[in-house]
């Protein structure tokens, strides 16, 4: 079996944490292409070195001195070499780290450093070849993603090699300028290398043992999701749920490759299988539960709109206009509601409202603020009867008062609008009647 594993900060830490990350890559024969992440946090109140990076890079920006910050940056990776035992040294890189600062070579090229420097190291711990990712990952002068060339180009660079280190996080444009995705990149560098490979598996290495049904910060010790598919995952990302970044998924699902959310310090742990598609029936009736605060609702009522042709389209206009994207839009037949994050939408409002009332002149409009956006998704929500019923009445228990329920059509999702103040509550509640009514 032939993968690719990638490993975020947290992994890679220290080199107590590349010593594991060694084990688990000479555990097995089939992981033979490495995706690093910068050095993350050892402690709690740590610094990230991409976090460093930016810092060092801000004061090189407007001409101060910038020496100590990036000492202090040669020195995390001169703990986890020595730590490591390598025979390796990074004075010159850093020494040409420091010119381009100085030369103002961008952020983007300063952030980048970290899993640079880091893929070198780890290139070394386990004698593989190391790959720029600059040299393979490409992008358009826009800034946009050049999936095609870079396909073309690492398929054929890694042909034939039986083993690989390809940092995460950067690639660069046609003119050599350093560029990269936002924060959280290296799993879609992972996920690109996985596709060009055609892998049977992309292993994702992190400090969690798998996608958790919900946010451990609201849920004490939340059940780990075994499988989940493509679909479900988009859901529940977009709703913040995070553990693997949302655009990781595509490259990986144009192939049909699933990916394994692994824990580093737990690589015993099955983890969480992510797949197109399943026959594996789910453990409870839904999969997940993700949500968001900070919304704005606008009701608009009018009699008899739903007979006006075009009504839909202007008032959505009126938002496209002010340059305000819509969360959800349910609607009924005299009635439309447009969810909006309240912080774009409060300086914005009485443009939207007076443009509103000029494009399709309503009976009246009003407005809620402060609401919050819960996601239940699953696929076994389709076999299964009651669900929004179910749903209704663990919050009618917990005394919360439901704004607004909307079900997509493909029954793999149903949102519900609550107040900001209800939203953890409501959580626990329907994480209970789901889950832990089912333990």
């Amino acid at each position: 079996m032939k993968k690719v594993v990638k490993f975020g900060g947290s992994s890679l830490a220290s080199a107590e944490q590349f010593q594991k990350v060694g084990r688990i890559i000479r555990a097995d024969a089939g992981r033979r292409f490495v995706v690093p992440s910068a050095p993350g946090k050892r402690y709690d109140k740590d610094i990230k070195v991409t976090d460093m990076l930016y810092s060092c890079y801000a004061l090189a920006e407007v001409g101060k001195d910038f020496k100590k910050e990036l000492a202090q940056i040669e020195r995390r990776y001169k703990e986890i070499i020595e730590g490591l035992g390598l025979n390796l040294s990074l004075t010159e890189e850093f020494q040409t780290i420091a010119e381009k600062f100085k030369k103002n070579e961008g952020r983007d090229y300063a952030a980048s450093r970290g899993e640079y420097l880091n893929g070198l190291v780890m290139a070394e711990y386990l004698g593989y070849e190391f790959i720029d990712a600059a040299e393979v990952i490409f992008f358009h002068e826009n800034g946009s993603f050049d999936a095609e060339k870079t396909e073309r180009v690492l398929a054929e660079r890694l042909e034939g090699k039986e083993h690989a280190v390809i940092p995460g996080f950067y690639g660069a444009k046609e003119d050599g300028t350093v560029t990269t995705f936002s924060r959280g990149g290296s799993d879609i560098t992972g996920s690109i290398v996985a596709a060009a490979i055609h892998a049977d598996l992309y292993e994702n290495w992190t400090d969690v043992s798998g996608f958790l049904i919900t946010d451990p910060r609201i849920i004490i010790n939340p059940e780990v999701i075994e499988t989940i598919t493509y679909r479900e995952l988009r859901e529940l990302s977009y709703m913040g749920a995070t553990v693997l970044h949302e655009d990781a998924i595509f490259p990986v699902r144009k192939e049909g490759i699933p990916i394994n959310i692994k824990n580093t310090n737990a690589p015993e742990d099955p983890g969480t299988l992510i797949v197109e598609s399943t026959c594996r029936k789910p453990k409870y009736t839904i999969t997940g539960i993700a949500g968001k605060k900070g919304f704005a609702a606008i009701n608009i009522e009018k009699d008899m709109m739903n007979t006006e042709i075009g009504f839909g389209r202007k008032v959505l206009g009126v938002f496209e206009d002010n340059g305000i994207s819509f969360e959800h839009m349910p609607s009924g037949i005299d009635t439309m509601t447009i969810f909006v994050h309240q912080s774009e939408f409060e300086e914005k409002e009485q443009k939207v409202l007076a443009g509103i009332h000029r494009s399709v002149h309503p009976d009246s409009v009003e407005l809620e603020s402060d609401l919050a956006l819960i996601a239940v998704v699953g696929r076994g929500m389709k076999s299964n009867r009651g669900v929004a019923g179910r749903i209704f009445s663990a919050l009618a228990h917990a005394n919360i008062n439901i704004k607004m329920i909307d079900q997509g059509s493909s029954e793999l999702n149903i949102i519900i609008g609550v107040k900001n103040e209800d939203f953890e509550p409501a959580i626990q509640a329907i994480y209970d009647i789901f889950v832990v009514t089912r333990l």
